[in-house]
């Protein structure tokens, strides 16, 4: 393998994937993070856990009143430093035919995956890749993304992690919550109610300057988001 002059490493994880979850779209989306600043990074986001004594995962399903201000600090950091980034893609499920050769949900897992990391991958770079770990199948669809992947040269290691040894997946999980409860909101599939969570989109809203309910501009770093479209 050639040698990189950058190395990310790509911490990526899924939201409401599945076809009867009762939630209109699924989203995958990763957070990148320059492998140099890593540790610091990780002990910056442990040490606003410390701040509120929180020994918890961050989720967003735990966003509140009362972790509102947490919360708030942990997507404030995120956007105040250059190394971290987040990207993610999305779709509506109700476009998905599953009567269609390879357009199951389990053939869009791979899809998905396909599109969120080889089209947005830096080729001089190399890119560690980090899955949560969600069930026993995990292993199995491992070895098919490294098959999928395989001539995306900038694509070094495929591992599976679990969610609570790592602060940029739980970052990832609230940045993906956040998409979520804004489309759910936007299709009426919940009213929304909970106020802190709402606080939430509108600061990662106004800070990115994208919307979370269409795709950015191809330019956009900080907060990257493609929607598919299945219609034809």
């Amino acid at each position: 393998m050639e040698q990189k002059n950058k190395t990310f490493n790509i911490y990526c994880d899924e939201s409401t994937h599945l076809p009867n979850d009762g939630c209109p779209y699924m989203i995958y989306g990763y957070v990148s993070v320059a492998s140099n600043q890593i540790k610091m990074i990780r002990e910056q986001l442990k040490a606003i856990k410390t701040k509120y004594a929180f020994n918890g995962e961050w989720k967003w399903t735990g966003i509140h009143d009362k972790t509102y201000q947490m919360y708030r600090e942990l997507v404030e950091y995120f956007f105040s430093v250059s190394g971290l980034n987040f990207r993610a893609v999305v779709v509506d499920k109700s476009h998905i035919d599953e009567s269609r050769a390879e357009y199951t949900y389990n053939d869009f897992y791979f899809r998905m995956y396909f599109q969120l990391l080889h089209h947005k991958t830096d080729m001089a770079a190399l890119h560690n890749i980090y899955f949560d770990i969600k069930d026993t199948c995990s292993q199995m669809k491992l070895h098919k993304l490294k098959d999928i992947l395989k001539y995306n040269a900038s694509i070094g290691n495929f591992q599976f992690i679990r969610s609570h040894e790592s602060v940029f997946l739980q970052l990832a999980d609230v940045l993906m919550g956040a998409i979520n409860y804004k489309l759910r909101i936007k299709t009426g599939n919940i009213e929304g109610k909970v106020v802190a969570k709402r606080r939430i989109i509108e600061y990662i809203e106004s800070h990115s300057y994208v919307s979370l309910t269409c795709t950015s501009p191809l330019s956009a770093q900080k907060v990257n988001l493609f929607y598919i479209s299945l219609k034809h």
